[in-house]
Parts: structure tokens; sequence; C-alpha cells
């Protein structure tokens, strides 16, 4: 195992470089740091639903990738956009997953705002860019980058308004902090009482997959803080909650939860609608579901929580879900397959299908993204270079849409990529 709508994208020490079908042009734009990918006439660009972002999280350079979607679910690679910093790759292993994590890179269609997170020279930094929303591949830093409140930054949450973002630190320093986003003034600043630790013994890099941080998000409702830690097995991992109040601000401890039996290293974390509950992969086993309403610490409520072995799973680490199929879809790194669970009125996972994607293409990062009433699920798969999209026609009914070559493309407009430090996957879909 190698241990993201809206209109703001957080882009936390990873490596993207969306790819398209369309031939590439190596010429820079007059922006610095900006490469154009591919050229379009100004009506197609504001023709286009959405785009999806990740990051080449390259040490000498990291660029957050935009591709713009369209209304049939497609990509084509646009723009390639500095996020002035470098990236960098955990401790542990050399291959993909470089950060161990889920939502290197997340949007929001609120705040129109994208964060990437950058290493520079032992700073650990955030920064945040305003998406157009008529042209959301083209993005504009915000201010200046801002301290992420740790080491090795691997994760970010926005709230639902999207003026704050939460940042998940993995190394030495670990632990969140938050920071108010305000687009208008061109400014980010530090929320007071946000900076929380983990507690981990960890290193800079941080050392994994096992024994990291993985995955910060909102709860559903934005009062809680929600932290996800893979376990070092024997030990199950937890997930950590904080309490979030009206002025953004955090409580002092958070909450441990733990896993149902047999549940190991808790990864990813995506909402499930209306239940003030988490389905959680767990690179150990499968998948875990978290209920938010259990009051005991280090417990979980019964009835209302369990765990689902993937049979043959090898680490299944990201998820998404689908509002059109109601289902949640998981990937796994090692089997290289989209894996989509259903779940019962008492919570209870069930496995629907397996979609295998190729052998030894590493699926990781996903995301999902709703257009024209249709979802579309997007994968990155570094080993293969490349993104997969699949048409999410209806429960049990995945179809291969598209596949993206990065590296050709790449290579073509001068942009270094390396498949072991790719990572994320968001998408923003403009708003009606």
């Amino acid at each position: 195992m190698k241990l993201t709508i809206s209109s703001v994208i957080l882009s936390v020490l990873v490596a993207s470089s969306l790819v398209s079908s369309a031939p590439l042009d190596a010429r820079h734009n007059k922006n610095r740091g900006k490469k154009m990918m591919g050229k379009a006439s100004q009506a197609t660009l504001s023709s286009a639903a959405g785009a999806a972002y990740f990051l080449t999280n390259e040490p000498a350079g990291n660029f957050v990738v935009a591709a713009s979607i369209g209304s049939d679910g497609k990509l084509t690679l646009r723009q390639a956009t500095s996020s002035d910093g470098a990236g960098s790759h955990g401790l542990g292993g050399d291959g993909p997953d470089p950060l161990f994590a889920q939502g290197a890179v997340k949007a929001s269609a609120a705040g129109e705002i994208v964060a990437a997170r950058k290493v520079n020279a032992g700073s650990n930094t955030i920064s945040v860019f305003a998406i157009d929303p008529k042209n959301p591949t083209n993005l504009q830093m915000i201010g200046q980058p801002i301290g992420s409140g740790g080491e090795f930054p691997m994760s970010v949450a926005i709230n639902k308004a999207g003026n704050n973002v939460c940042a998940l630190n993995s190394g030495s320093i670990n632990g969140v902090a938050c920071f108010a986003v305000d687009k208008a003034k061109g400014t980010i600043k530090p929320i007071a009482n946000t900076v929380r630790s983990l507690k981990l013994n960890q290193t800079t890099p941080a050392t994994g997959p096992a024994g990291t941080a993985s995955h910060v998000i909102f709860s559903e409702d934005g009062t809680k803080l929600i932290a996800s830690v893979k376990g070092v097995p024997p030990t199950p991992g937890i997930i950590a909650v904080w309490d979030v109040a009206k002025d953004g601000s955090l409580s002092k401890d958070f909450q441990p939860m733990q896993p149902a039996k047999g549940g190991l290293l808790p990864f990813s974390m995506t909402v499930i609608p209306g239940k003030n509950a988490i389905l959680a992969t767990d690179a150990g086993v499968g998948a875990a579901i978290f209920d938010l309403n259990a009051t005991p610490a280090n417990g979980v409520a019964a009835g209302q929580s369990s765990i689902l072995t993937i049979a043959g799973q090898k680490a299944t680490c990201w998820s998404s879900f689908s509002q059109k199929t109601k289902n949640f879809y998981v990937t796994d790194i090692g089997t290289s397959q989209v894996t989509e669970i259903s779940l019962d009125n008492n919570l209870k996972p069930t496995i629907v299908k397996q979609y295998p994607q190729g052998d030894t293409v590493a699926t990781i990062d996903n995301d999902i993204a709703t257009v024209g009433g249709n979802d579309f699920m997007f994968v990155l798969a570094p080993n293969a270079t490349q993104v997969r999209v699949l048409s999410l026609k209806a429960p049990g009914n995945a179809v291969a849409l598209q596949t993206l070559d990065i590296a050709g493309p790449a290579k073509a407009a001068g942009l270094p990529l390396n498949a072991a430090n790719l990572q994320g996957m968001t998408t923003f879909i403009k708003r009606a």
C-alpha cells in the first residue's frame, strides 16, 4: 500500500498533470508560472461544464494541472499552474501515493478558490488560487503562500461556505490548522485556536504508510472537523473528531473513534448523506463505517458501525460518492480496480460490483462529478500515467468512457512528470 463541487481547489504537496487527447502546446502563456497545455477558443472554454484537477508534486516544482470537463464527461487538458513551491514524497516507499493521503487537492463551488500545498526549503506552506468561473481551468494565486501550521501537509478540507480551509499535517509537527480565505480582498489568514496536534510520533517527510495521517474533512453539517490516522498493525488506527465553533475555532482536544473490530488503517473518508456518518476506506480490510452519533470515546454505536471485507483487496485507500446511483466507489492501488458499495438504512455495506482497470495501473485518487444529470468518475492511474473516466449509468453499471495519457502530452508541453509523484483528484462544476 502506498500509503481533493467548487470554484476552490486546495492542492496539498502532491503531483499532478491532467492529460487530454488534444495536442499540447509547450509554450508558456504571458502569466508567470503557467504552461498552456491545449488550445481552445473562449467560446469552447466557456461551454465546458467544469474542470478536473490533480498535481505533479515534483520536487523541482509542483504544478496544479487543470482539464476541462465536457458535457459528455470527457476531459480535455488545458493548463498547468505552478504552486510556487516544490513537491515531496513520503518515506517508506518509492512508488505512487507519495503523500499516503486523500484530499491533496480539493475544490469548493461556493468559494471559487484553489489551494496548493508545497515544501519550500524547509517551510511547509499552502497556496490558494481563485478560479475563473467562466474558464475553470484558469487559476490565479490569491495573496502569498502561508504556513500550513505544521510539517508535511498532505490533505485539505473546505467548509460549505467555501471561505475556511483546513490543512492536515503528517510530519514531525502533525495535526490540523485552519485558515480564513477572502477572495475579494485577496487574503488568507490563520484562524485563531485551530492549530491542534494529533501527537503522532512521525518524521518529516512522513514515514509510512502505516502510522501516518490520511485525510481531513468536515462533517455534513459543518460542526465537526475529522482527520483519519492509519494504525500500526496490530494496533488499529482512529478518526480524530474536533468540534467546530461558529467562529471557526476548534475544540482543544479531539474525540478519538476506532473502527469496528477488524479495522486497522482508516484512510479516505466520504460523508454518508443524511446519516451523520462516514464511510472510510481501510487498506487493511476494505472499508469501515463510522457513526458520528456514537458518544463514548474510542467507541462506535452498536448496529450502526461495521467493517466491509473486500476479498482479495490489497490496499483500498480512496473513495467517493455518486449522487445519481447513491453508491460509494473505492479504489485499490494494489489490485487496480474500482469497487462499488451500497449501504442499507442501518449503514450495513454490501459490494455491488467490481470494475478492473488493468493490471498494475495503480488506481489511486478519484472524484465523481454530476454533469447534466449524469455522474462521471475520474480516477488517477499513476503507474500507467493515465486518468480513467467512467460513466456511472446506474447502480452496478459503471462503463469505461475515456483513457487519458499523461506522460506524452506532459513531455510535449515541457512539464516535468514522475509517475511516483502524481497525486490528487478533484472536480469543479459550474453553478447554473
